[in-house]
């Protein structure tokens, strides 16, 4: 089952539609890069993908895999009751889904059929301002895009369903999440663009981090055009997020390692 440090999980490429190959590898691809970019959390977290023209299905990562080796054909199929429909052959290491990242997703798929991508992390600079009583600042260009980012409080590890109906109000319409004392979670139409909110909600992340390190007074911006600023980067205002990003992150991926695709 392992050879040479690599699990040996059979192609899913024929047991599935088309349209769910994709999804699996456009999956696999963001635990890849989520890993690559600083964000994975070795083998916590998840990240999960709905199936295009497939209600009450979504894809996601078996525990006990680390995001540098996943693939298309490792991922689970889950239902909207937090069941596995689909899984490959982990052999005796038995791979099941990570009960908090069921109870998370799940909610978040049912609730928004608008999302095609739910990403959740744990990176450092996440779960420090995660912490922060004054919350996410809008002190960067970066940071501005968040403007009005929602905010969950603690309810202890998220094993528990009825911790969802808060969840998903406070998410609202939104993008991005900020879990107290916890990490973030974004969502996005499509993987690519769930990454895009990612990767720059953890720079503003960082980017405030270091700010406040400083001990220095913030240049403040002016609520008139922090207001401007954030409408610039709204889903009605400008191209979808990851349109043209996200092609160029799976070049990238191909040229370093294109084994997620398998």
């Amino acid at each position: 089952m392992v050879k040479d440090g690599v699990l040996q999980i059979a192609s899913m490429k024929d047991r599935c539609s088309e349209a769910e190959w994709e999804a699996r590898v456009n999956l696999a691809a963001c635990y890849r890069l989520v890993e690559m970019y600083g964000m994975s959390d070795m083998m916590a977290n998840h990240i999960s993908a709905a199936i295009p023209g497939e209600e009450g299905t979504y894809l996601i990562n078996p525990y006990g895999m680390m995001y540098e080796e996943i693939t298309a054909s490792c991922l689970l199929k889950m239902d909207h009751d937090g069941r596995i429909v689909t899984a490959p052959d982990f052999g005796a290491l038995n791979y099941t889904v990570n009960k908090a990242g069921a109870v998370i997703h799940t909610a978040v798929h049912a609730a928004r059929s608008d999302v095609g991508c739910v990403i959740h992390t744990h990176s450092w600079a996440s779960m420090a301002v995660s912490s922060l009583a004054c919350g996410l600042l809008p002190l960067t260009q970066t940071a501005m895009r968040f403007l009005k980012i929602g905010y969950h409080d603690y309810q202890g590890v998220v094993l528990n369903e009825a911790e969802q109906a808060s969840l998903i109000a406070d998410l609202g319409s939104g993008e991005a999440l900020v879990l107290r004392n916890h990490g973030v979670l974004t969502v996005g139409r499509t993987v690519g663009e769930a990454f895009n909110w990612m990767h720059r909600l953890e720079l503003a992340c960082r980017s405030q981090l270091a700010a406040m390190a400083a001990n220095s007074p913030f240049a403040p911006v002016p609520q008139q055009v922090l207001e401007e600023t954030w409408n610039n980067y709204q889903p009605g205002t400008r191209r979808p997020y990851g349109l043209m990003e996200w092609p160029a992150l799976l070049r990238k991926l191909d040229r370093l390692d294109p084994s997620y695709k398998t």
